[in-house]
């Protein structure tokens, strides 16, 4: 039975979310197609039809994941209350409705170049909407390096945050970044 173009781009947009949801919580090597096809309640034959490959999947889940995180950015925002909100407690607790990059950067070497493409233009938006936020009595270049420095501290204190076992060294990580970035 055919499905009318209205379905199957519901279809097709259940997938993503689901993906991109089981991405950021197990890894991409650990997001199987039996996990995916039940988390969105389709059959792996109707993945298939959508994607074609895991690896195509794989790409637009990581694409979806970035734009979909990217649209819960206010238009205006204090860069303090950004960086706060990223080094919470809760976005830590929560990796799969958190940051794509933290929850998918230790993987991206060994993906393929389209996966890593839409990886790397994620990471530049978000490395523009820094820079975006810095004050102004920067120069372009001292922005953009500061830009640069807040995002690889924000990912790279998610990502330890939620590697360690210890919930007290776990809350230091957080705590000592915001106070470091110190925006």
């Amino acid at each position: 039975m055919r499905v009318s173009k209205e379905q199957a781009a519901k279809n097709r947009e259940r997938i993503l979310e689901a993906a991109s949801r089981l991405m950021r919580e197990r890894g991409i090597s650990g997001m199987g197609v039996d996990a995916l096809a039940d988390a969105a309640g389709m059959t792996h034959g109707s993945m298939y039809s959508q994607f074609g490959s895991k690896e195509r999947l794989v790409e637009e889940a990581v694409a979806h994941a970035i734009v979909a995180k990217g649209r819960e950015v206010p238009d205006e925002f204090a860069l303090g209350d950004y960086v706060s909100e990223y080094l919470s407690a809760g976005h830590r607790d929560e990796p799969g409705s958190g940051c794509p990059f933290a929850a998918l950067s230790c993987e991206m070497a060994r993906q393929s170049g389209g996966v890593r493409d839409r990886f790397t233009a994620g990471v530049r938006g978000m490395i523009g909407l820094l820079s975006g936020r810095m004050t102004s009595t920067l120069k372009p270049r001292q922005r953009e390096e500061k830009a640069l420095a807040t995002a690889a501290s924000l990912v790279g204190a998610l990502v330890l945050a939620r590697a360690v076992n210890d919930p007290k060294l776990s809350d230091d990580i957080l705590r000592a970044t915001r106070n470091q970035i110190g925006v």
